[in-house]
């Protein structure tokens, strides 16, 4: 048995806690009558939120609020907040809040919520901006400007500033990027009396969606899952070689599903695998590096992604469920990909194990089939045991289902409460003997109905993300209020001191879901500033001259250089800003000139790249704030550590552009479960190819040329159709006439590709390929104008006479006027089986050299001694 010795390393934890504080929450931390005022004032923000998102307002038609007015109180209270929980300066105090933040809040609060207060008043003369409004603005503009660089940093007010600046000095600029500029008048209705602006799309989404889900991931780590999820982490993995980095990688996966913080993710579960990383003989910077790199991908992982996911439902237009799917596969493979560099650094390094109590192989495997066969068998009961109340019961099926949810809530808690509670880990201690996974997992199987919970809502019922977040956060909420009572009651001990601690639970998890929406909120609020910009002064149309002229009208070059753009935003702004700047100037660029250059790109790839390279900025040196708060914890030197992650992060970089080129791995044009199966496998072993490239390991060190022939093997996996299209075309033409017939024949659900040519707004010649997802079979017409696409016929042409505004069309650069050209069909091409075998077997051969080589080192090994 291996034995573990505890190293003399230890973790500040107050240390670690104000970072995150600085990061996610605010620094400050008063006391008295202060506190309790940030106290209630952020508890007031959460259930102003739940009360928006729930259907009470119209069960008792009070409180009723359009879209305008709940971004205007969500801003209102994200700045009177920013100024009392964020210090100016590194020097004011932590502890007390000065008179001039005081001021500074109340007239934040007043300025952002503003369109509330005067809203008939506005909506009475619109674009004709009062005295008074044009104060309001100028203050709110300035404080805002404040608030962000207080919670955010500078980097994003030289943002903002550079785009404010754009919006005046227009008539200066270069031609490419020139415009008539606008007065004072002009962009403060636009930005602050309007919803084109700061009060816009971005802000909205924050409002309806986001605020929720983080309410939901802090009430669950509130709750204890967060530790009970690393626990059970720690028992199926602790014993395998390099098993505490697998637990990194594996808790960072679970945490991930209910938090989409990057920081807030690394300190929750790298307090615990950093150290213990150590301990088994892993580096300080390899440590850091591989629970911050399994961190930042916590916010591409379903189905609570990061917060920049929800805003996809507004930019691309889809269902919430539809992103999840389409980022499952490629969320799933980054951390397999990440679980196997870190088993191929554990066999590099000879890295011990964690002590496991010894089980007889038997017994083992016993033990894996009835927890594999329970887990299955439980999900199994779960659902059909839905699907059948709803059969049943109907209309009122809801209220039974509550009473069964109770039921099976309080049966849980019952059975946990005959076993001890989990104690936190303390991640300086050695660790003595694993805990078998069972023994962890019955002590919070209550901890999955919220989760399910949600995930029911979101994919099976397909609600809303902000309704399913309502009911979710619901339940978590009752869970947090009721349990340690619950618990209490069954183990016969004191029950008013478990409702003291469970009210005292409730009310801090409300507010610390409120002040982790501070930043997010303020970001939002700044990126509107951006966008604004953008559809004040067309920026949006001359970027796709200018970016065209960068590249050259090359693809590959294009995506390049707007990966690098999110990476240099991101270093300076929070993913959720960075995803919304980039996806609003470039996406439309990428989705413009792939189609004119004959590549049809679905919508959804364009921002998923862009989210997956924003995200990627979270750990790129020399500003990546998981690398920052992974060094903190394991004393090493951030950039050192900034750099390592960024290396096991490649395995994450390379996805974007494979489904830009092979939507397949999106789950796009795959039909059917063979097809998934197939392209997940054979997805999954270029993804673990390319890793084993990038760590110059496969079966034993890399040679060189064996890398290379791992990358291009990958890419063969990942490309097959790149080796058939040099031998023949992958589509043939047909004419226009035949589009209407091929637009029925499409199936359910189905995309199609076609060609369309006109003349686009600047009055230039164009011609795009385009690929449009089809709805329900039916007549054509109808198909397209679900997409908000009107064709009208005449004769042999078919010219598009409507595009509806925010519609799918509409995204991909369809415009009125446009004629279909022709329509692609797939063309009979060879097999793709024929590259992919050849691959495999190129793969094969590699390892069987390199197990031939492992074999001689190791009987030189062995002879050497006796020599």
């Amino acid at each position: 048995m291996s034995e573990v010795k505890a190293q003399p390393a230890s973790v500040d934890l107050q240390e670690l806690e104000q970072l995150v504080a600085e990061a996610d929450t605010g620094g400050r931390h008063p006391s008295g009558t202060v506190a309790r005022t940030l106290l209630w004032v952020a508890v007031a923000w959460s259930l102003f939120q739940l009360w928006y998102a729930s259907p009470l307002p119209f069960v008792f038609g009070f409180g009723i609020l359009n879209d305008t007015e709940a971004r205007a109180i969500h801003l209102g209270f994200a700045l009177f907040l920013t100024f009392l929980a964020y210090p100016a300066l590194r020097s004011s105090p932590r502890d007390r809040v000065p008179l001039l933040d005081w001021v500074l809040a109340a007239v934040g609060g007043f300025a952002g919520s503003y369109l509330f207060l005067f809203y008939v008043e506005l909506s009475g003369r619109p674009g004709q901006p009062t005295t008074l409004d044009l104060v309001t603005g100028t203050i709110g503009i300035l404080l805002l400007l404040e608030a962000t660089r207080r919670a955010l940093g500078l980097p994003m007010v030289v943002v903002a500033c550079v785009f404010i600046f754009y919006t005046f000095a227009g008539q200066y600029m270069p031609d490419v990027i020139q415009h008539r500029g606008a007065s004072l008048n002009k962009f403060l209705n636009h930005q602050w009396l309007t919803t084109e602006g700061v009060f816009g799309i971005a802000l909205g989404v924050s409002t309806s969606f986001v605020f929720l889900f983080v309410l939901f991931g802090t009430l669950l780590e509130k709750a204890g899952a967060g530790n009970w999820m690393m626990q059970i982490s720690i028992a199926l993995l602790g014993h395998l070689r390099g098993g505490p980095a697998k637990v990194a990688v594996v808790s960072s996966a679970l945490n991930g599903v209910v938090s989409g913080s990057s920081v807030s993710n690394v300190v929750s579960g790298g307090i615990f695998t950093i150290p213990l990383m150590k301990r088994t003989g892993l580096s300080g910077v390899k440590a850091g590096a591989i629970e911050a790199s399994a961190s930042i991908n916590g916010q591409i992982m379903p189905p609570v992604m990061g917060a920049a996911a929800f805003l996809m439902v507004e930019y691309v237009g889809i269902p919430y469920s539809e992103i999840v799917m389409h980022a499952l596969l490629p969320a799933v493979f980054s951390y397999l990909a990440l679980l196997y560099m870190v088993h191929l650094e554990a066999i590099k390094m000879d890295l011990k194990t964690i002590p496991q109590r010894p089980t007889p192989a038997r017994e083992r495997m016993l033990r894996m089939g009835l927890g594999l066969s329970g887990s299955i068998l439980a999900v199994c009961i779960v659902y059909y045991g839905i699907v059948a109340i709803l059969a049943v019961f109907g209309g009122t099926a809801p209220p039974v289902l509550a009473i069964a949810g109770v039921a099976l809530y309080v049966a849980s808690v019952w059975y946990s409460s005959r076993y001890p509670d989990l104690a936190l880990d303390d991640p300086n201690a050695p660790i003595l003997e694993l805990p078998r996974a069972w023994d962890v997992t019955r002590t919070g199987l209550d901890f999955l109905i919220p989760i399910a919970v949600l995930l029911w809502c979101l994919m099976v019922e397909q609600m809303s993300p902000g309704l399913s977040a309502f009911w979710a956060t619901l339940s978590i909420l009752g869970i947090v209020a009721t349990r340690k009572p619950l618990m209490a009651v069954f183990r016969n001990e004191n029950l008013a001191a478990s409702v003291r601690a469970a009210w005292a639970d409730l009310i801090d998890g409300l507010a610390l879901g409120a002040r982790n929406m501070i930043g997010i909120g303020i970001a939002t609020a700044t990126a509107g500033i951006v966008v604004g910009t953008i559809t004040l002064t067309g920026l949006g149309l001359m970027m796709t001259e200018l970016v065209e002229f960068i590249s050259g009208g090359n693809v590959i070059l294009m995506l390049i250089l707007i990966a690098a753009i999110s990476l240099v935003l991101g270093m300076g702004i929070p993913t959720t800003a960075n995803y919304i700047l980039v996806a609003t100037l470039m996406a439309p660029v990428v989705v413009d000139l792939g189609a004119q250059a004959g590549l049809p790109i679905p919508l959804i790839a364009v921002h998923l790249f862009v989210f997956y390279f924003g995200i990627m900025a979270d750990i790129t040196p020399p500003v990546g704030l998981a690398a920052f708060a992974a060094a903190a914890i394991s004393k090493e030197d951030p950039i050192a550590t900034g750099f390592q992650g960024a290396l096991y992060s490649l395995r994450t970089a390379i996805l974007p552009f494979v489904f830009i080129f092979n939507p397949a791995i999106l789950l796009i044009g795959v039909d059917t479960w063979p097809q998934t199966i197939w392209v997940a496998t054979v997805s999954l072993i270029a993804i673990l190819l390319f890793s084993a490239a990038t760590m110059n390991w496969f079966v034993t060190k890399s040679r060189l040329w064996e890398s290379a022939a791992l990358l291009l093997i990958c890419f063969t996996l990942f490309r097959p159709d790149w080796w058939l299209n040099q031998v023949s075309p992958p589509y043939e033409e047909l004419p226009a006439s035949e589009f209407l017939s091929a637009v029925a024949q499409t199936p359910a659900d189905g995309r199609i590709n076609f060609v369309v040519e006109g003349v686009d707004l600047m009055g230039e010649d164009v011609r795009k390929t385009v690929n449009v997802p089809l709805g329900e079979p039916g007549e054509p017409l109808e198909r397209l104008r679900g997409i908000g696409l009107t064709i009208t016929q005449a004769g042999d042409v078919l010219m598009i006479s409507n595009v509806d505004f925010g519609s799918y069309a509409k995204r991909i650069g369809l415009d009125v006027g446009y004629d279909v050209v022709a329509v692609l069909r797939k063309a009979d091409q060879p097999s793709s089986l024929i590259p992919i075998g050849l691959a495999l077997a190129a793969t094969a051969g590699v390892a069987g050299l390199q197990f031939a080589r492992a074999r001689k080192q190791a009987d030189r090994k062995e002879t050497g001694p006796a020599r």
